[in-house]
């Protein structure tokens, strides 16, 4: 393999903690910002823009706090194009090992008029605040916004305005997301080309989303010479989002041999901080998502699992371990064939003959044909002959003390392989009270991987219905309960899906290994 130069590595910019978070509704607190930093960091972002310092008290703590805490990242804060936010930009990310000062202004026609400045007075004043900036930090990037949409001359005369006052990286936004990669790759090779300087600095890429040519536009810039590119966990960002970081790195991972680039990033740890950014932004991934939605490595049609199931090449084109998976996702849906189902019935202990296949095959469509997703649980009920024979645990009777006065208190009464037991515990609520009562009874590990309820009438005497899914040791299982007394139903959801763990547990057998290609939801 050809091994890696400078000229050949890419530097990941992330602006999570600054463009992303201007997404509508996307605002991380202190803590939650914090937590993200350092997870970028740790997997090998080469830049992270921090924030915006000027913007807010907070916004200022968060990048100092960011630059003081950082190992190997350098940290990056945005100002403006005037003294007084890049002096606090600088301010904050002082303490930083590697600090860096991200100046800009408008300099399309539509722009410019915002603060009525003409071309010569623009161009004075990008000299005097990369300038201004480059005394105080060592490391200035500057961008003129709206550059996709800037006049080709001026555009060139005032890039090399602000590499002459010191800027070492100029980065090129599409800050409409209007250009289309032969026009992105065409800018910048053309300002490499034109500009006196352009070889001594690095030039980065700025891409939004509005027209879904993000990702497309970022790696066409970088194959016409840009070297850095500037992007977002989930491609959060305003509007449409900006170039998904997960995106373009494993986009030069598996297509090495067209785009032969590298970058730091442990793409190990990539599915792990897209579900923190989700968790904390609020931005759910959507499901197809390329990389990290949860459908990016699940298959539910039949000639695609039997395919999985022979060799995992002829459906994916990389590792789903490569990007912090632990495997595969085989849904069982109404999509499925015979194959899919001998092995998920394998999976959970039972081995099956042709014919009981057959008789098996005929009821699970009838029922997938009623569900989005047929899940363990109703592959073992299809299996089951009798009723009640699998409920180890049933509920006796509960009753719980709640209030403004202190923690919530459950006392619950049920039965275990036929004997009574009692117990009682304190909980954040009532239902949190509840199952660590239940939890007492019957001790496990089980990690509550969903809590829904349901109102299904209207009105304060609704019936509500409750889902509970746990998971212990790569087994999932689901409970569902309706009771008027959502704590009960709550309750009854719990039991249900610790009975059928046991099941679950029973029928693998001990040494069982169904990991290699799980079942379990990915999300």
């Amino acid at each position: 393999m050809t091994s890696i130069t400078d000229q050949d590595r890419v530097l990941i910019f992330d602006t999570t903690l600054r463009d992303g978070e201007q997404s509508p509704g996307a605002t991380m607190t202190h803590d939650e910002k914090l937590e993200i930093a350092e997870l970028l960091d740790d997997m090998g972002v080469d830049v992270i823009e921090a924030g915006f310092p000027i913007a807010s008290e907070g916004d200022f703590n968060a990048v100092s706090e960011i630059a003081a805490r950082s190992k190997n990242s350098m940290i990056c804060g945005l100002a403006r194009a005037n003294l007084k936010d890049i002096d606090r930009c600088a301010e904050a990310v002082r303490k930083a090992a590697q600090p860096r000062i991200h100046t800009f202004i408008g300099t399309s026609p539509l722009h410019r008029a915002i603060p009525d400045l003409t071309m010569d007075e623009m161009a004075e004043r990008i000299h005097e605040t990369v300038t201004h900036a480059r005394n105080l930090v060592d490391n200035v990037q500057w961008s003129p916004m709206d550059a996709t949409r800037t006049e080709w001359d001026y555009l060139c005369r005032v890039i090399e305005i602000a590499i002459k006052a010191g800027a070492t990286t100029i980065n090129i936004p599409d800050t409409v997301g209007y250009t289309a990669p032969r026009e992105s790759a065409d800018l910048i090779r053309r300002l490499i080309e034109t500009v006196p300087g352009a070889d001594e600095i690095v030039f980065a890429t700025h891409c939004h989303n509005d027209l879904g040519m993000a990702t497309a536009n970022s790696l066409a810039a970088v194959e016409a010479g840009a070297r850095q590119i500037e992007c977002t966990i989930n491609g959060l960002g305003e509007r449409a989002g900006n170039t998904a970081l997960e995106e373009v790195v494993m986009a030069m991972k598996v297509r090495n041999d067209i785009m032969p680039f590298a970058t730091g990033i442990d793409t190990r740890k990539i599915m792990h901080i897209s579900r923190r950014v989700a968790t904390v932004s609020g931005f759910n991934v959507q499901f197809n998502k390329a990389i990290v939605g949860k459908n990016a490595f699940a298959h539910e049609s039949g000639i695609h699992q039997d395919g999985m199931l022979k060799n995992k090449e002829t459906f994916e084109i990389m590792r789903p371990e490569d990007v912090g998976l632990a495997g595969t996702s085989l849904p069982l849906g109404k999509h499925s064939g015979r194959a899919a189902l001998r092995d998920k019935l394998s999976n959970l202990g039972y081995e099956v003959g042709d014919n009981q296949l057959k008789d098996i095959f005929v009821r699970f469509k009838e029922l997938a044909d009623r569900k989005k997703e047929v899940f363990d649980d109703d592959i073992i009920a299809l299996m089951r002959t009798g009723g009640d024979e699998d409920d180890h645990l049933k509920l006796v009777s509960m009753k719980v003390v709640c209030g403004t006065g202190g923690p919530a208190e459950s006392t619950v009464e049920m039965e275990v392989d036929g004997k009574d037991v009692s117990e009682t515990a304190e909980g954040d609520g009532p239902v949190d009270a509840t199952f660590k009562a239940i939890r007492k009874i019957h001790p496990n590990d089980a990690h509550l991987q969903l809590y829904q309820v349901h109102a299904v009438t209207e009105g304060t005497d609704a019936q509500a219905t409750v889902s509970v899914r746990l998971e212990e040791d790569g087994i999932i299982a689901t409970g569902d309960s309706a009771n008027t007394d959502t704590v009960v139903a709550s309750a009854m959801a719990y039991i249900g899906a610790l009975n059928r763990l046991i099941v679950r547990r029973n029928k693998m057998g001990e040494g069982a290994d169904s990991r290699e290609i799980s079942y379990k939801d990915i999300g």
